[in-house]
């Protein structure tokens, strides 16, 4: 079948960066399921891997995680889908990606796919889904408020692919304030038609924007990137025994700022559950259920905003780069092999 990964680990503009690959096709068993993979996105983490993560001696890395799909074939502890079931998922860190024609993943981290979208459009958001989803309710806790602080969020990057879905997803479920940071005029515009209340500006000093605001110091903030570059003006701004919640990858993050108002830091990681195959693993497949609800209801938008082609290593080298860039708003999705 086909593939494409890497054999050596690095920079994006090698020629090898990514490359187009024939493999064996896996077969199912246990709780596995194998999805003939439709159509894919691309997320920092995949960057993030390429980068660093050497590939094994005897077999090429193989990226992905975002996939909508039909399963093809069921393990025999699986009895939540059917043969031609159409599902969608985000995969575990430690198993092969979806980069790849057909792909083995864990029923229990699976949902049924939303039926009111395209299929490209669906693949932008499950990890996405997840890890906000994650955060705003088991992490964060947002239904348990905060002691005399404004019942509201911020939400530091809030254009990019968590971002946009995590201000969706607060706003259908919450009754919080949500405040988003964007720097340029079409970011800014787009958390605005995805429903932020506020919107300021992340390169401009944040306290006082917040502060102008005039709704008091938020209870929650949740920072999708450049986590330990905010630390200051977060403890500056979120309320005494606030909670904090971060996703990415600091090389030094110092939470001293926080002692002082109590505030309780929390980190997030979606693949967690999987990669730990904790006892509430099934809790992925149920989210994703739930918001393909959702979406079907009319509630919650795609946050595809890039379609890149086929899937196969020019076109994801092209999406990879983009994510390096910094500059990307949404989701980037690739469709069909």
């Amino acid at each position: 079948m086909k593939a494409i990964g890497y054999t050596t680990n690095g920079a994006i503009d090698r020629a090898d960066a990514l490359i187009d690959l024939e493999i064996d096709k896996p077969n199912a068993t246990g709780h596995d399921i194998l999805v003939k993979v439709a159509a894919v996105s691309v997320n920092p983490v995949d960057v993030k891997v390429r980068q660093n993560r050497p590939a094994e001696a005897d077999a090429p890395a193989i990226l992905g995680w975002d996939a909508v799909g039909e399963v093809v074939e069921t393990g025999d502890k699986v009895t939540q889908f059917k043969l031609g079931d159409r599902v969608w998922y985000a995969g575990a860190i430690n198993r092969t990606g979806t980069n790849a024609e057909y792909h083995l993943v864990d029923a229990r981290i699976v949902g049924h796919a939303p039926k009111s979208i395209e299929t490209s459009a669906a693949a932008a958001l499950p990890l996405t889904t997840l890890t906000a989803q994650e955060m705003i309710f088991d992490r964060l806790k947002v239904t348990d408020p905060v002691p005399g602080a404004a019942k509201a969020i911020v939400i530091i990057g809030g254009a990019g692919g968590v971002g946009s879905i995590a201000i969706q997803l607060l706003r259908e479920q919450t009754d919080l304030t949500i405040i988003a940071t964007a720097s340029r005029p079409e970011t800014q515009e787009w958390v605005k038609e995805l429903g932020a209340h506020h919107v300021v500006d992340h390169s401009k000093p944040l306290p006082e924007q917040i502060a102008a605001l005039g709704i008091g110091a938020p209870a929650f903030v949740f920072s999708t990137n450049h986590s330990d570059s905010y630390v200051t003006q977060i403890a500056e701004f979120i309320a005494p025994q606030g909670r904090f919640g971060l996703i990415d990858d600091p090389e030094n993050f110092d939470i001293m700022p926080f002692k002082g108002k109590a505030v309780s830091i929390h980190w997030e990681l979606m693949f967690t559950r999987s990669l730990f195959t904790t006892e509430d693993i099934a809790r992925q497949g149920d989210i994703l259920d739930t918001v393909a609800g959702l979406i079907d209801a009319g509630k919650i938008r795609s946050t595809a905003t890039e379609s890149f082609g086929t899937i196969n290593a020019e076109n994801l080298k092209r999406a990879h780069a983009l994510i390096e860039s910094g500059r990307a708003k949404g989701k980037i999705v690739l469709e069909g092999f």
